[in-house]
């Protein structure tokens, strides 16, 4: 039995679920983390987005069917919570897509826990411009380095049109990058 099978059925034990949680909590708090910072920018609400999947998955974790590995479903359902913070959160009044952009990379340049150098913050400004399903493909496929087999679960997308976006997105990266 892998150790994701095994998570699995302690989590699903109630006699062991609390210390299987613990586990789960080690071996994913930082990569999950790091998944919804992207999408929701800021530190203080990726915690709080964070907090939030992992209460999901405490609650729901007797009803996960195991058709997709154990990393999928959670990614799946920190994908979902983060779209869910930035739908709740969208009430905020920007001008248009350019003001947002620019009001996201204000907070991501200013945060403390953030260190880029000059390359990293065009690629940031990049990707800021990028449409959202090319954002997140982008991020998933470059940052977390998931398969887009992984990703076509996670966003349930054919594989071929996230190679087709991802594509685009590198190209428009290289472009411009170089200028």
């Amino acid at each position: 039995m892998d150790k994701d099978a095994e998570l699995i059925k302690k989590l699903k034990d109630t006699t062991l679920k609390d210390k299987a949680f613990s586990a789960l909590l080690e071996g994913y708090q930082e990569r999950l983390y790091w998944h919804i910072r992207k999408i929701v920018i800021t530190h203080e609400n990726a915690d709080d987005v964070l907090q939030n999947t992992f209460i999901r998955v405490y609650k729901s974790i007797s009803n996960f069917q195991e058709k997709s590995s154990l990393h999928t479903w959670m990614y799946r359902i920190a994908h979902n919570e983060s779209l869910r913070f930035l739908e709740k959160n969208k009430n905020k009044s920007y001008a248009n897509i350019e003001d947002l952009s620019s009001t996201h990379l204000e907070i991501l340049f200013e945060d403390v826990y953030f260190n880029g150098d000059e390359i990293q913050i065009k690629l940031h400004t990049i990707i800021a411009n990028f449409t959202e399903k090319q954002k997140r493909v982008f991020q998933m496929k470059y940052f977390d380095a998931l398969s887009f087999r992984k990703i076509s679960e996670i966003l349930k997308v054919s594989e071929s049109t996230l190679k087709s976006t991802y594509y685009a997105a590198v190209k428009i990266i290289e472009e411009k990058i170089m200028n």
